[in-house]
């Protein structure tokens, strides 16, 4: 049944003892995030389900205002309805209301008292079984004058609950730190990004780089580095070969960027010397979770490589693909991007596109399956696929983004963080350690999450 589309009350002569209205409604998880957002009620009983099954109902019970806000809204919308003034309320918590319970709010006017146009009025909510929830009284003032005015429609909310980033963390946290060495952490967002990661438990940081600005950054970031490993170097390009030294002898697993420019960090990622090389191109990659998307996003590459050819994107797809991987997404659907779905001869990254889709069907990009060229609304999302009559296990489906160059790819990612709110977590494939380049402009969020991404790889590694 489609909803009304006026909203109409019941004015004070109009009302009679015994009369009833009541609303139904379904608890989510989003009406327990949605109400604690308003009322700044985090108490974990409602919010923490690991803390919620060690409580009293072994469960995430819905806050107690939450039946009550139904009443209210029994009382402003339908009984008396628009025009009423609320005056007073009791309730009475009998039951516990969990995920799922369907409960029904009813009123029943119990008096009239002319004086003032005033009402009283029975208050219940029941649950699915047929069981009170609350009970209550309310006392209101009944309009006199009557209206009927358009239901005004409820705005589209989505919540950004950064459940994704929490399970990432929560998967990357589940063993020994992995030793990091930090190169050139001298300033304070790097030393905090470097704590923060610590205390999530995912890394051992080892501070490389000038020891009197180490310890000056950290003081700037009260911070404590007492328990961190800290590896002289006299400058930001000393502190770069060191750190690359550490993690190609084996006493580092991975490489975090400090507070140095990313070519002096790269540049010594791809020194001969410097044994981290592998057969693979290095490449960036962005996972992003954007709230309302099904699924993480793979963006790649936003960062290194400017204009990269077919070789190049060859092996950007096959980091890609082993990132995923690592992630847990078996066999991840990789889009090959371009302003067009059909191949034109004048677009390089539609006959690029077309040219990896056949290399993947030859066996030479394994691991996932793979099309191209895709528009990126056909590529994120069934509808637009299906509009256009593109029918393949990728379209709508993707799981990697793979751009034509970086500034296609910078620029999706950083729409997809500052306009639509996503989660970002950024790393660089290719070399024998995976490598973290962190940003000042990063959140606390990208920075652990960049870790907790490099640290999966890192023990996949060594698994593998």
């Amino acid at each position: 049944m489609s909803p009304p589309t006026t909203i109409e009350n019941r004015t004070f002569d109009e009302i009679a003892v015994g009369d009833t209205a009541s609303v139904t409604r379904t608890l989510t998880v989003q009406d327990i995030q949605l109400f604690a957002l308003v009322s700044g009620d985090v108490n974990p009983a409602h919010v923490d389900p690991e803390f919620a099954a060690t409580d009293m109902f072994h469960r995430v019970i819905a806050h107690g205002m939450w039946g009550g806000g139904l009443i209210s809204a029994v009382l402003g919308t339908e009984l008396p309805g628009p025009g009423t003034i609320y005056l007073s309320q009791t309730l009475r918590f009998t039951r516990p209301v969990a995920l799922g319970d369907t409960i029904t709010a009813t009123v029943t006017v119990a008096e009239k008292r002319v004086e003032h146009d005033l009402l009283v009025l029975e208050c219940r909510c029941t649950n699915q079984a047929g069981e009170d929830v609350i009970t209550g009284r309310a006392e209101v003032k009944a309009p006199r004058d009557k209206v009927s005015r358009p239901r005004v429609a409820l705005p589209d909310v989505r919540l950004a609950g950064h459940e994704r980033y929490h399970a990432l963390l929560k998967r990357a946290s589940g063993a020994a730190p992995v030793r990091a060495a930090i190169a050139h952490p001298c300033d304070p967002q790097a030393i905090r990004a470097a704590v923060q990661a610590a205390d999530a438990g995912l890394i051992a940081p080892i501070l490389v780089g000038p020891e009197a600005k180490i310890r000056a950054a950290a003081e700037a970031a009260s911070a404590d580095i007492t328990a961190f490993r800290l590896v002289p170097a006299p400058h930001s390009h000393a502190a770069a070969a060191e750190a690359v030294a550490l993690v190609a002898s084996g006493e580092a697993g991975l490489l975090v960027k400090g507070s140095l420019h990313t070519d002096e960090l790269l540049s010594a990622v791809l020194a001969a010397s410097a044994g981290l090389r592998t057969e693979r191109r290095i490449s960036h990659v962005y996972v992003m979770d954007v709230p309302g998307h099904p699924r993480p996003l793979l963006v790649t590459d936003a960062a290194i490589n400017i204009e990269p050819g077919l070789e190049e994107k060859a092996d950007i797809i096959r980091n890609a693909i082993g990132l995923a991987q690592a992630i847990g997404i078996e066999t991840p659907r990789v889009a090959i991007l371009a302003a067009v779905e059909t191949v034109n001869p004048k677009m390089r990254s539609t006959l690029e596109a077309a040219a990896l889709c056949k290399m993947a069907d030859r066996g030479q990009i394994a691991g996932g399956l793979i099309d191209g060229p895709l528009a990126l609304d056909n590529a994120i999302s069934p509808a637009a696929a299906q509009e256009k009559g593109i029918r393949s296990p990728v379209a709508g489906m993707a799981d990697i983004l793979v751009v034509p160059n970086l500034e296609a790819g910078n620029m999706i990612a950083k729409q997809l963080t500052f306009l639509a709110g996503a989660d970002a977590a950024g790393i660089v494939l290719g070399a024998r350690v995976p490598i973290v380049l962190t940003s000042r402009a990063d959140s606390v969020r990208t920075r652990l999450a960049s870790c907790a991404l490099a640290v999966l790889l890192a023990r996949a590694a060594e698994a593998g």
